[in-house]
């Protein structure tokens, strides 16, 4: 065999089931090793597409996605996917063609040295220069990838080294040891506890990577402390727990900001600052702080934790619940929150305004969702509204990227969830922004067999990016963000798509119940009313916390 096909023998022994990308004069050797192999090959139609279609896999199972392209202009192109998943915390591993190792030396068309323009945005990314160490270099790419924290890996295969003979064999992969924390974190941990007098639980995307959910809501409910989620640890706790406080981190302060304000204690399970920055809900640094994860915090001046407990996150909370006593403590100070949470959300139930009001868009769609289908959300201002109004009963429902925070992942995104579920129903929601940067994949989608809605937040413009310059420079100080827009039920019919436009704030339930129940793609126009971003920003403004 040559070094191409051992290097599917290899991705095929760390139970790859995908590969996403495209064809090129590069990578011409594994493709042809892959017409051979139990792995499917999903040519996509831009080679960003590919690297959000295994961040995504990455994200919901744990193992690593991965994706293809060739040399120079599909490298680079699929650079924005391959850092999203390494912020975010999804294993991917990334395959890139390139020329001949007699090439590297001169200039040479379509050359570029990969291996360091991948470096900055991965874990690790290392050249195959001898075929014979393909399986240790593979078996090190996946584990790297999938150790906490996990991220993206890049692997860069010459084509003359692709094309040589070689011997040898995939590499045994052993199941990682779990490691515990020290019985003195655990102990310190639990008496912080027992004393606060008004904790509160952070809860973020490490716990959902360490299938800690029951731990988590186990550790809330015993304790009887209020717990808030990030946007990337939302269903960690499910939304209808009568502790669970639902998304902190939006950039504006919300009802849940008064339970940080009047804490004297923020116990943080799985929680990651780059899903919502300590200096937005610790400014001054003086609030104490747990740090319960499977690695150490991170440094920061709003972040220095007075005790970290770190190793399995489910076995510390369970030992921390064997010492820690609150019984007879007063009601926590953050669930009185709770009404005003709920109170704000339930307002928009039967709000019959057009363009539809975002809170109410999300209400209805929730209605729709069974408990563990999926939403993916793209990044923009409906991004904010989802997070905050959008809740999960599971983990891994609502999908967020709040990491690198990507424009264009949702609908690659989609295809990935519904590869992986194929059984639930999947929503990608974009705004009509990050629609047009990824549409074509729902070619890819169609020709692949993976019929999800994608629900266009239509508003003709960046509106998040409106909603900040108003904020910044005051109401009707607007620019460059505005656009056209094709006709989008047009665009979706052409390429053998179900196209739908909603006309009235009555029509949204029927017609998602409509698109959801296709068996092919479907895409749902949908007018939106984001002079809601204002009136929240004016109503975050005036919020005054009592106590």
């Amino acid at each position: 065999m040559n070094t191409a096909e051992l290097l599917v023998k290899c991705l095929e022994n760390e139970g790859v089931q995908y590969v996403f990308g495209l064809p090129g004069e590069e990578n011409l050797h594994v493709l042809e090793a892959l017409k051979n192999s139990s792995i499917q090959f999903i040519t996509t139609r831009h080679e960003q597409g590919a690297a959000f279609m295994a961040d995504v896999y990455g994200r919901l199972t744990g193992k690593a996605g991965v994706c293809l392209s060739t040399l120079g202009p599909g490298a680079t192109n699929l650079m924005t996917g391959v850092a999203d998943a390494n912020l975010d915390g999804a294993p991917l591993v990334a395959i890139t063609g390139q020329v001949g190792t007699d090439r590297m030396h001169i200039e040479s068309h379509q050359y570029l040295d990969l291996v360091a323009m991948f470096a900055p945005v991965t874990k690790w990314s290392k050249q195959i220069v001898r075929p014979s160490i393909t399986p240790e270099l593979v078996r090190k790419a996946f584990k790297k990838s999938q150790s906490e924290k996990p991220g993206a890996v890049h692997i860069d295969l010459p084509e003359n080294i692709a094309a040589m003979p070689v011997e040898g064999e995939p590499l045994r992969i052993d199941k990682p040891d779990r490691t515990f924390a020290s019985f003195a974190s655990i102990r310190a941990a639990a008496a912080a506890i027992s004393q606060a007098v008004n904790p509160i639980i952070l809860v973020g995307n490490g716990a959902i990577r360490a299938l800690a959910s029951d731990a988590v809501t186990q550790f809330a409910t015993q304790l009887n402390i209020p717990t808030a989620n990030t946007f990337m640890g939302k269903g960690v706790i499910p939304y209808t727990h009568p502790l669970a406080l639902w998304a902190v981190g939006l950039q504006q302060r919300d009802f849940v900001s008064c339970g940080f304000d009047n804490t004297d204690l923020v116990i943080c399970i799985g929680y990651d600052l780059i899903e919502f920055s300590p200096k937005k809900w610790n400014p001054n640094g003086k609030i104490p702080i747990i740090h319960i994860g499977a690695n150490s915090a991170e440094i920061d001046s709003s972040y220095i934790p007075t005790v970290e407990v770190v190793g399995d996150i489910s076995d510390s909370l369970n030992e921390i619940l064997k010492v820690a006593d609150r019984h007879g403590k007063a009601k926590p100070y953050s669930l009185t929150l709770r009404d005003n949470i709920r109170e704000d959300y339930e307002q928009y139930a039967s709000d019959d305004g057009f363009p539809i009001k975002p809170q109410k868009l999300i209400y209805d769609m929730r209605q729709v969702m069974g408990p563990e289908d999926i939403v993916i959300s793209d990044v923009g201002a409906h991004k904010m509204w989802i997070a905050r109004h959008y809740h999960a009963h599971s983990p891994n429902t609502c999908i967020i990227s709040n990491g690198f925070a990507a424009m264009g992942i949702a609908i690659p995104g989609a295809l990935a969830a519904k590869l992986v579920h194929p059984n639930r129903k999947v929503i990608a929601a974009t705004g009509d922004g990050g629609f047009m940067m990824n549409c074509q994949e729902l070619e890819t989608a169609l020709r692949v067999g993976t019929p999800f809605v994608t629900l266009i937040f239509n508003d003709g413009g960046y509106g998040l990016i409106e909603w900040k310059q108003e904020n910044h420079f005051g109401k009707g100080r607007s620019s460059f963000v505005h656009f056209g827009n094709p006709d989008f039920v047009k665009f979706a019919e052409s390429m053998g798509l179900k196209g739908y436009r909603v006309t009235s704030a009555t029509d949204f339930i029927p017609v998602l119940k409509e698109a959801l129940a296709q068996d092919v793609p479907a895409v749902i126009d949908c007018p939106v009313d984001y002079r809601e971003n204002a009136r929240f920003s004016q109503k975050a403004g005036d919020l005054t916390c009592n106590v």
